[in-house]
């Protein structure tokens, strides 16, 4: 037998190192050739790493939510024949050449021959069957989430009665489960920390989880994080009335949408930007704040955030400028499909010259939008709302938009920015003029 290492593959684009997402291997498993070994994260793209060989899982170099070097060790898998690994660091000791960083408790590696093995945790020593709770038993028992503790329905309903949540009481029957006497035991010790009933039968709930923020959630948080140090941002909000854009987008559905498919407010949004910036191209730019240069772009493209159940992913439409309103809505519908399912490339995460940021109907009245370092600018749209508005000096409905813009003040003045959100507002109130050449 011998051991097959495989290494953390250079991802290219002069990338050195990488965030291990996830394991769907452990240690003890069979793995067959291109069974996928472990989620790989750089930038915002996910990797899947495929085995090449059969065997046995031998060793993780590291835990889910580490970074790892490129060309570290990324697994050791126990193959029929020699291997890969260097004489010298296949023999009983092969595995200490390479001390794996400690793993997470779900990751299970082996210990390194050469290291000293980890002192277990002491296992709770069973509970005596008793109809009293010992003296020295725990005050105040923590289960794992989902771990459902073992009582009768009549315990169950005292507790309940009593106000005591059963998830911290510690058990004296058999197989640890809770009696009557248990539930006395609990209250007479007035555990601190723990749930307890107020006068009105409500409960304290004092349960706590840590939840790392690993793979894309880490990327997003440093992404803001760096956004918020480099960029000092400032806001500007303008309404819009949109009620002949609806009229337009709905006449629009009429006629065509069977054929060339349903038109949403986004690609009319993206056609008004798209406009504007031909008169404000100092908003269609990126700035390298380390050099002190800005370079403004002539293409447009436009960065779509999209929420997907990992987080928060910026999708890049290229040449905004060179499609029309149903090539738009087809485009950023297939970002969209690709990033929410995992599947978006790295060209398709990344390049974008300006961002914009639509929560849809959850889009509030205003919002202050974080810019895309090192964009310069960012569009924010808030919901469509109708609203009694004073027009000719009647009073009539109208369908109104929020749109809330962050700019960088570094290189974009306020009158600039407030004169550019306005050249999409008017655009937007008479929308015959986004077709006008």
């Amino acid at each position: 037998m011998g051991i097959h290492v495989i290494k953390m593959p250079d991802i290219g684009e002069g990338i050195a190192e990488v965030e291990l997402v996830m394991w769907h291997v452990k240690v003890g498993d069979a793995v067959t050739e291109d069974m996928i070994l472990a989620d790989v994260m750089t930038d915002k793209a996910t990797i899947e790493i495929p085995s090449p060989v059969h065997g046995t899982v031998a060793m993780l170099g590291c835990a889910a939510g580490q970074v790892m070097a490129v060309g570290a060790d990324l697994i050791h898998i126990e193959v029929e024949g020699a291997g890969n690994l260097k004489a010298q660091a296949a023999g009983s000791a092969g595995l200490a050449a390479t001390p794996a960083p400690p793993p997470l408790p779900a990751a299970a590696p082996a210990a390194s021959p050469a290291a000293p093995a980890a002192k277990p945790a002491p296992a709770p020593a069973p509970a005596a069957p008793s109809t009293h709770a010992s003296a020295s038993a725990p005050a105040r028992v923590v289960r794992e989430p989902g771990q459902r503790p073992l009582a009768s329905p009549a315990v169950r309903k005292r507790a309940w009665d009593m106000g005591i949540e059963l998830q911290f009481v510690h058990g004296t029957g058999p197989a640890g489960r809770i009696l009557s006497n248990d539930l006395d035991s609990y209250a007479a010790r007035g555990v601190q920390g723990g749930p307890s009933a107020t006068a009105g039968g409500y409960r304290e709930i004092n349960t706590e989880q840590a939840v790392p923020l690993i793979g894309l959630r880490r990327k997003i948080a440093q992404k803001m994080q760096e956004s918020k140090r480099r960029i000092p941002h400032f806001s500007y909000v303008e309404e819009v009335d949109v009620t002949e854009l609806e009229n337009l987008r709905v006449r629009l559905n009429e006629q065509w949408g069977k054929e060339r498919g349903k038109l949403t407010v986004l690609p009319l949004l993206v056609r008004a930007l798209v406009v504007a910036l031909r008169q404000f191209p100092q908003m269609n730019a990126r700035f390298d704040d380390d050099a002190g240069v800005v370079t403004q772009y002539g293409a447009v493209h436009l960065g779509v955030a999209t929420q997907t159940d990992s987080g928060l992913m910026v999708s890049v439409m290229r040449h905004a400028e060179a499609v029309d309103m149903w090539a738009c809505a087809a485009e950023i519908g297939r970002l969209a499909d690709a990033a929410r399912a995992g599947k978006a490339t790295r060209d398709e995460l990344s390049g974008s010259t300006i961002t914009i940021s639509s929560l849809g109907p959850l889009g509030g009245i205003v919002t202050t939008p974080v810019i895309n370092h090192p964009e310069v600018a960012i569009i924010g749209v808030n919901k469509i709302v109708e609203r009694p508005m004073v027009r000719n000096g009647t009073v009539v409905i109208r369908k109104m938009m929020n749109l809330s813009s962050s700019f960088d003040h570094r290189v974009v003045d306020g009158m600039d920015a407030a004169r550019f959100v306005q050249a999409i507002r008017g655009l937007l109130e008479c929308p015959a003029m986004l077709f006008v050449e």
